[in-house]
């Protein structure tokens, strides 16, 4: 089964439509810094949560979830300790059914076998016999795999961007409107009529979507509660447990709970 460390080969150049490969990070925590492939990319945690950011926002992968990567796109990832899963490449011509954006995608336990069989494949497996037909369907099951809203658009103007930046590395900062405003030179105004041009989001949503994000991502790593919403800036846990639940559908707890069983069903 090919295995993809950071030293090995680039996968763009394997000559092949599709080729897929378990993911094994050994780091405590790793970063995949800028970069881009000339294939489409969906990257599968079989544990713990992934992180995705390009130009136009985050993405996360919580268990039973998949990032999608369209080809060229600039982004980063990141991942929790000993990181195991799936990378699945697709070149841009048998991309054109799939997404042409980033996003979440939903990976049903057939799809999550299936990428596990193209796992198990030859770089150049046969493109005419069961292999090829085994590719086939999985990018037939990928094109109708249904997207999950774990999201925050991210603004391209300068000024918000670097507010973004700040907000993202200290969520805990509880300032008004206007306040942050004076962090990037902006009237509350100029600042409320921007993060909406640029995001489709008021200022307050945004920022609870990316205490959703950011808190997705300290509980995927075994995070409680209680550390997760102190790092937040919110008063309690019940706090935090009470946004969550109105934005998601279900409290903290549960979300993780449903999907981690889920996982073991379906193991790798």
């Amino acid at each position: 089964m090919p295995v993809l460390k950071q030293q090995d080969q680039d996968p763009d150049a394997i000559a092949r439509p599709v080729c897929a490969l378990r993911i094994s990070m050994q780091e405590e925590r790793w970063e995949r810094p800028w970069h881009s492939h000339r294939k489409a990319q969906l990257l599968f945690p079989a544990g713990g949560v992934l992180s995705c950011e390009s130009a136009e926002g985050l993405w996360l992968a919580p268990p039973q979830c998949a990032v999608w990567i369209p080809s060229a796109i600039e982004h980063r990832v990141q991942g929790l300790e000993n990181a195991q899963g799936y990378c699945l490449l697709v070149e841009p011509e048998h991309a054109r059914s799939l997404p042409q954006a980033c996003c979440t995608l939903v990976m049903s336990p057939l799809l999550q076998e299936l990428l596990k069989r193209c796992a198990q494949l030859p770089f150049l497996y046969d493109q005419d016999g069961a292999a090829g037909r085994l590719v086939a369907v999985t990018l037939d099951e990928l094109a109708v795999a249904p997207r999950e809203q774990i999201h925050l658009p991210m603004p391209r103007h300068a000024q918000l961007r670097r507010l973004a930046q700040q907000i993202l590395e200290q969520p805990e900062r509880r300032l008004s409107l206007g306040q942050w405003g004076e962090q990037i030179g902006l009237s509350e105004r100029s600042l409320s009529r921007l993060i909406v041009a640029e995001t489709g989001l008021s200022f307050g949503r945004w920022q609870r979507q990316l205490h959703i994000l950011l808190g997705l991502k300290q509980l995927g790593r075994g995070d409680s509660v209680e550390c997760v919403a102190l790092t937040l800036g919110y008063d309690s846990a019940s706090a935090f447990i009470r946004m969550f639940k109105k934005a998601v559908g279900q409290p903290p707890g549960r979300f993780f709970a449903e999907r981690r069983q889920a996982l073991e069903n379906h193991a790798l």
